[in-house]
């Protein structure tokens, strides 16, 4: 019988990458998720009744058990980039983490991999930041050997980095920025889901990877080739942090005195303290370099996603070629 994994958040953003890297080894995949029947897009991934979506809260002891049973591998995607409700980060990156990894162990489970972030950091002024960090002490300390990848911002088809901004140029001739001058280092989806891979299997050893892209720029830059790939013209507005943190702090106390029902999807105090600083590898820790993975380029990849978004859409192209042939008629 083929080995069985079971991602947590495997039909996410990062999740789906995986999971279809893992049917395409041969491997049986439960995908744990909240919303099983939003994820059933995964099942032809692999062969009848290879991949199968499957409910699982990871704040419940219960589902989490019954998610584990007979897995071999875990793989954790879960995250949350704001909070909400009953997703706060504590009980989602901190306690759900040390959930799957303290019943993965009860299981038998002999290997766990852990997606984190670069900037998880016990010490760091963001609740993102320290729940990353508690979260990754507690698989440790279930799974001395276990893999964490902690990537830089993610871009990909499904991203909401590069797509969120890209569909505001359609409703403004402004992109305002907070944090402009502050560094990232993209990574290409499909790297990490292959870092993944590489750690189901067996093929790395344990220990913290973190895994940034070969282009290092800060936010304008990124927007500024961004608006490039679309063809759009639009006036960046650096917004300084202290305007950003006044904003944060609104959009937060609204969200909160309307017990969530107006959520704040513009920016929190959180991730403002996470803008602060550079969101780039340290240097401290293993990198794709140690994975033998290389990392894949932001212009290899954005124009296949992002020509939605510009004024021609699917027929850019065409119309740049109509350009040249008049221009050399």
């Amino acid at each position: 019988m083929s080995q069985l994994v079971t991602i947590f958040g495997g039909s996410g953003f990062v999740g789906r990458y995986i999971t279809r890297r893992m049917a395409k080894q041969g491997w049986r995949v439960k995908v744990a998720v909240r919303r099983p029947n939003e994820a059933l897009f995964v099942k032809p991934y692999g062969v009848v009744g290879q991949v199968e979506p499957m409910f699982c809260n990871i704040r419940d002891d219960a589902a989490v058990a019954q998610a584990l049973k007979g897995a071999d591998v875990v793989v954790n995607c879960v995250g949350i980039i704001a909070e909400l409700g009953k997703n706060r980060f504590q009980a989602v990156q901190s306690e759900g983490a040390e959930r799957i990894a303290r019943l993965a162990t009860q299981e038998g489970v002999y290997r766990f991999v852990q997606i984190s972030a670069i900037g998880a950091d016990k010490e760091s002024d963001s609740q993102y930041s320290v729940s990353k960090a508690i979260g990754e002490e507690a698989i440790f300390g279930q799974f001395p050997d276990a893999v964490i990848l902690r990537p830089s911002v993610i871009f990909g088809s499904e991203d909401q980095f590069f797509n969120r901004f890209a569909s505001m140029t359609r409703l403004s001739p402004f992109l305002p920025l907070i944090g402009a001058e502050t560094k990232f280092q993209p990574v290409y989806v499909d790297d990490v889901a292959q870092a993944a891979e590489l750690a189901v299997l067996g093929a790395v050893s344990g220990s913290i990877y973190e895994l940034g892209g070969p282009d290092i720029a800060s936010f304008k830059s990124l927007m500024e080739r961004m608006l490039n790939v679309i063809q759009r013209k639009r006036i960046i507005l650096p917004i300084p942090l202290p305007v950003g943190k006044v904003m944060a702090t609104f959009f937060d106390t609204v969200q909160s005195l309307s017990f969530g029902v107006l959520k704040n999807k513009v920016v929190t105090c959180d991730q403002i303290k996470n803008l602060v600083r550079d969101n780039l590898v340290s240097g401290n820790h293993k990198t794709f370099a140690d994975l033998g993975i290389e990392p894949t380029a932001l212009d290899a990849v954005l124009p296949d996603y992002l020509w939605p978004y510009r004024p021609s859409g699917q027929f850019a192209a065409i119309k740049d070629s109509a350009k040249n042939l008049r221009s050399n008629s």
